[in-house]
């Protein structure tokens, strides 16, 4: 026991657990600047023509990752699954920005907490990943999480919230299907492609609604673009400084930060159990993180079901 001890700083050195928390805390308040800065967009512009400038934006910054992909080539039978994956984000960031413009910021943000259950389940369902009894317990917790969130019959839900839980559903399955084709193609070249397909398929649906939009709103999306791209690179650097039973934890600070800031910004209250039911789903999230950080330290190779959710 106490020689499993002394290895574990050399495993996981206080300086790289350190930059990893702090590159968390960078990718978690770049996510809150995005969602405010959506939600103060509100509804004046249609959630597809609002995603389409976002995305497309996003795509300028990566376009020379793009072009170097394409140049490489892609493999022809890994086409249908790009393009599967494509249309999940697109449904997902349509409702997203839905949702974001109807609803409170923390409820936005506790719902999302729960793509990462969706992937867990999908993982199961359709790539043949045993769920462990500890990990059906950590989703059921994480489903009681979302019912204290909603409160049905407590309250109305409403459309916002609707969308919200379907966001939430397609960006875990728009996850696993690049789980899914991580094997085939790197990271970089993945968030291109994934950026590309989904402005083009939002082009047909903003283009069906268009609404001339102003500068001001222009430049907000601009924002909007470069801080979630650098909300997604400080998040690959914590994956790559501190394991992910280290970070993930610190994922749950959005939810306070988005309290704070839809109560200073946007006037919305503090909900006692939005806060709660947020708490419980990351909670369960951690809790799976953690066992397979302990499987993987072990040197325990999971069994077909026991993969990263």
């Amino acid at each position: 026991m106490l020689g499993a001890r002394m290895m574990r700083p050399a495993l996981f050195p206080l300086p790289n657990v350190v930059a990893g928390v702090g590159w968390m805390l960078a990718s978690g308040l770049s996510f809150v600047v995005v969602n405010g800065s959506v939600r103060h967009l509100g509804t004046a512009l249609p959630a597809a023509e609002g995603a389409f400038i976002r995305f497309s934006f996003g795509l300028l910054f990566l376009m020379p990752a793009l072009v170097a992909v394409l140049r490489a080539g892609i493999a022809r039978a890994l086409w249908p699954l790009i393009g599967l994956r494509g249309a999940l984000h697109t449904l997902a960031v349509s409702l997203w920005f839905f949702a974001m413009a109807r609803i409170p910021l923390a409820e936005v943000t506790a719902i999302g907490y729960l793509s990462p259950i969706v992937v867990t389940v999908g993982a199961a369902l359709f790539l043949g990943e045993r769920l462990a009894l500890r990990r059906i317990l950590a989703i059921c917790l994480a489903l009681v999480g979302t019912v204290i969130v909603l409160r049905p019959g407590l309250r109305a839900i409403t459309p916002g919230h609707f969308a919200q839980l379907g966001a939430a559903t397609c960006f875990g399955l728009s996850y696993l299907a690049a789980k899914r084709l991580s094997s085939s193609l790197p990271a970089a070249a993945l968030v291109a492609l994934m950026s590309a397909t989904v402005t083009l398929g939002l082009f047909p649906f903003a283009a069906a609604n268009w609404v001339a939009p102003s500068h001001t709103q222009v430049a907000w999306l601009a924002l909007v673009a470069l801080f979630a791209t650098m909300g997604h690179y400080a998040m690959a650097r914590a994956f790559a400084a501190a394991p992910v039973s280290v970070t993930q934890p610190v994922t749950f600070l959005q939810l306070v930060w988005a309290s704070l800031l839809g109560v200073f910004a946007f006037g919305e209250r503090v909900d006692p159990f939005v806060i709660a039911g947020g708490g419980l789903i990351i909670a369960a999230i951690s809790y799976m993180t953690w066992r397979e950080a302990r499987i993987a330290r072990a040197g325990v190779t999971p069994a077909s079901g026991a993969g990263t959710a």
